[in-house]
């Protein structure tokens, strides 16, 4: 328990539980390295707890939930197994969430493995025809020990660890803030172990202290800031924390700390920083629902001007599938993570459900979020499928899932998203050239009549991205060329003999209104017509490319000091029909290989022919990569080896 709360007492001896100890010396030699506090937090409640009991055969039964709350089916699947794993044998170690449920490592003192209180709380505090465990006094002493286990583990300057016990950490402290204050929420209104209550504020006044103080580095030292959904994650725990235990100080430095967020965590070309660039899943996924969360506790304007500008970005990044699958990500710039796509109906659990709720404020995001009639048609059909619930599986079990169903929903009808997007740049006009720069880095777009093309440039954020040419769409067969990140099989560009394509590199670029080393692009005739070039090349001078883009083709011109491959990762549906121009057909899903200067691709009425010069022997090989839930969309890389020098010109039918 928390030193600032609890009564002295005497340590109690160690109990052996049901579940084992741990190694003697180990848990000794742990026992010594946890802080103080947590030590007497440990020392403070010990003993074996009750297993709560297995879930009833059969159960639960679908049809006993509530729609918004179906969410909850595959946690209810897993509590009890995760709540009998929690430690009860080991004084230096108890409450701690062992089993590996969630968050690595999976040590004691990452305090965000601690983060499944909020789930034990809500489990506890709410009563419903398919929650068993509601008022169960296990559950209720599982909840205490795993709490004395979390706030045993917070520094005293307010922090809390992950990575090393020591570690003064933005983000175990940001998202504790947000569990821990929901936490407080719930048992308040349950009237559950008030003791923990109060340690819980005082808690909660402590990390607000260390994370909102502007002179604390590890959150606001950096411009920009590194990992800005970390940084928005407590600001939005504050604002509930203040909302529980309004502090008048505090307040103005979380409406400061909104500010900066505004001025350093999110780039002018519209996305949020993350390790020095961007990252869709963590941009889309995270920060954005944090946003959300504090915007629902605050009410602060800011945060709707920045979602609104986050909705521009998307608007040229998500790309979408003409036959309504959903949005292919461009995903080649990404630093940390990659998310390749987004259904058009995401059914629960949803990491993005949350930012439903500036839909009404930014319009413009209700195209990337699920229709209410659509989501409605798939919770309707979940409740009456007769298959058992599918459990939530170790380490896919965020507890953010839940936290999300406590504010309700605001997604956009499917006229309202409909009109959303018919305005989607790349949809609503055939003609224009967008380059958006920051860190260093060229984000491209370009589109024609015939095609939709995207581009990465310049210095990567960091070896997760791939720079080069990132994907290109088509306006009836859509996305047909998709580059992968942190994958140096699936990205569009040129393979050096030793493996190692130019797209693993910074890649500087010039840009030109006309074929490459014509007058420069300057911007001015964004929205107009013509040829658009790219010249750009790996910093060593080993390989120079001129990319030419028309109104229904894009040339590559390859310039290699030594003999290398040209890569296009296509991405194929098993209804196209693929046959290289010596006749050689190309099957989905199967390996090819044929002696030809091409390649075609015919999918329905639209076809896409790739040309090459003259015969080579070429291959098309399947990976592993799919698209949208279905999984219909497979990846099949193209490679036509070649002596240093190739053109490759993609047309658009």
């Amino acid at each position: 328990m928390n030193q600032d709360t609890e009564k002295d007492r005497n340590p109690a001896l160690p109990v052996i539980g049901r579940r084992g100890l741990l190694a003697a010396a180990g848990g000794a030699m742990l026992l010594a390295a946890l802080p103080a506090r947590a030590r007497r937090a440990a020392a403070a409640t010990t003993g074996p707890l009750p297993d709560l009991a297995a879930l009833p055969a059969g159960a639960p039964d679908r049809r006993l939930f509530a729609p918004t709350e179906q969410r909850y089916a595959p946690y209810l699947m897993i509590l009890a197994p995760m709540v009998n794993d929690i430690e009860d044998a080991d004084p230096a170690t108890y409450g701690f969430f062992k089993g590996g449920w969630w968050r690595t490592p999976s040590a004691p003192y990452n305090a965000r493995v601690q983060e499944h209180v909020y789930t034990l709380a809500w489990f506890h505090a709410n009563a419903r025809p398919w929650n068993p465990y509601a008022g169960d006094p296990a559950l209720l002493a599982a909840l205490d020990a795993a709490l004395g286990h979390y706030l045993g583990l917070q520094h005293d300057d307010g922090s809390w660890p992950e990575y090393d016990i020591d570690e003064r950490g933005m983000a175990p402290t940001g998202f504790a803030m947000g569990y821990l204050s929901k936490t407080l929420d719930i048992l308040r209104r349950s009237g559950a172990l008030p003791e923990r209550q109060d340690q819980i504020k005082a808690a909660l006044h402590r990390g607000m202290t260390w994370f909102l103080d502007p002179a604390t580095t590890k959150v606001w030292q950096k411009k920009p800031l590194a990992f800005a959904n970390q940084t928005t994650s407590g600001l939005a725990g504050a604002s509930l924390a203040l909302n529980l235990d309004p502090d008048p100080a505090l307040r103005r430095r979380l409406a400061e700390g909104v500010a900066r967020l505004a001025a350093d965590g999110q780039s002018p070309a519209g996305f949020f920083y993350e390790q020095r660039g961007m990252d869709m899943n963590y941009n889309f996924e995270v920060m954005l629902p944090e946003m959300a969360d504090a915007y629902h506790q605050t009410g602060d304007r800011t945060l709707v001007a920045m979602a609104g500008r986050f909705a521009d970005w998307l608007g040229y990044n998500l790309v979408r599938e003409p036959d309504g699958s959903g949005y292919i990500s461009n995903i080649a710039p990404s630093t940390r993570t990659s998310s390749r796509f987004y259904d058009d109906v995401r059914p629960d659990p949803d990491r993005t459900a949350l930012n439903s709720l500036f839909v009404p404020e930014v319009p413009a995001l209700a195209a990337f979020m699920s229709a209410r009639e659509d989501l409605a048609a798939a919770r309707a059909a979940w409740a009456a499928d007769s298959a058992p619930v599918t459990p939530a599986q170790k380490q896919d079990t965020s507890p953010r899932i839940l936290t999300h169903a406590i504010y309700g929903e605001r997604f956009p009808t499917r006229k309202a998203k409909d009109k959303a997007v018919r305005s989607l740049p790349y949809l609503k006009w055939k003609h224009f050239v967008e380059i958006r720069s920051d860190l260093g880095q060229d984000f491209v777009f370009v589109r024609r009549p015939g095609l939709y093309l995207g581009g990465y440039f310049g210095t990567r954020g960091t070896a997760y991205g791939r720079t080069g040419l990132t994907f290109l769409w088509h306006p009836d067969a859509g996305t047909i060329v998709h580059s992968l990140n942190n994958n140096n099989q699936g990205c569009w560009g040129t393979v050096r003999a030793n493996g190692v394509p130019d797209n693993a590199g910074d890649q500087p670029a010039e840009y030109f209104a006309g074929e490459p080393g014509t007058a420069p692009w300057t911007g001015e005739h964004s929205r107009g017509e013509g040829t658009f070039g790219i010249r750009h090349g790996a910093a060593d001078g080993s390989i120079r490319t001129e990319v030419t883009v028309t109104r229904d083709t894009v040339r590559r011109a390859v310039r290699a000091s030594a003999a290398a491959t040209e890569q296009i990762p296509l991405v194929l549906l098993p209804t196209d029909t693929l046959v290289f121009t010596d006749g050689t057909p190309a099957p989905y899903h199967a390996n090819t290989t044929a002696t030809a200067d091409g390649i075609d691709v015919r999918r329905g009425a639209a076809l896409i022919r790739i040309r090459w010069g003259t015969a080579r022997a070429a291959s098309l090989r399947f990976g592993s990569s799919t698209y949208f839930r279905d999984a219909r969309r497979l990846i099949h890389v193209l490679r036509v080896p070649h002596d240093g020098s190739i053109d490759v010109v993609i047309t658009c039918d």
